[in-house]
């Protein structure tokens, strides 16, 4: 219990080559990770594990994003 909440350090990532999406089970649709996605490529980047709606919701404030995010399987 503390009185003061860590900053959460913002970062970017490369909007005009990049969109952010999730990775998902096939079986079971669990969200799985979060990352980015090159769209010239298609290789998909993870970044951070989703355990919760409120790892989805960090990955969101870190990097900014507003938009809906693309479920990937």
């Amino acid at each position: 219990m503390g009185l003061f909440k860590k900053k959460i350090a913002k970062k970017t990532y490369d909007r005009e080559h990049m969109k952010p999406v999730i990775r998902a089970s096939i079986c079971t649709g669990e969200e799985v990770a979060a990352g980015f996605k090159d769209i010239r490529t298609g290789k998909i980047e993870e970044i951070m594990l989703i355990r919760s709606s409120e790892d989805l919701e960090k990955f969101k404030e870190i990097y900014e994003i507003t938009e809906e995010i693309s479920k990937e399987y």
